[in-house]
């Protein structure tokens, strides 16, 4: 059983060495694209929260 934890660890650093890793500039670009667009989801779940809270509330106070 060791001996196929082995073989399969260094099958793993093998395939790890045909991957084609983001560049640093990638890395960043693609982290502030994240950042902006969960940002954005973020408000606009705030405000739509914030809509149906005022309409559920008027809704209750008029039953």
């Amino acid at each position: 059983m060791f001996k196929k934890s082995i073989g399969f660890l260094k099958s793993v650093w093998q395939e790890l060495r045909f991957v084609s890793w983001p560049s640093y500039v990638d890395l960043k670009e693609g982290t502030a694209v994240i950042i902006v667009m969960s940002s954005i989801v973020a408000i606009f779940l705030s405000i739509v929260d914030g809509v149906f809270g005022v309409a559920i509330r008027m809704l209750f106070k008029w039953i």
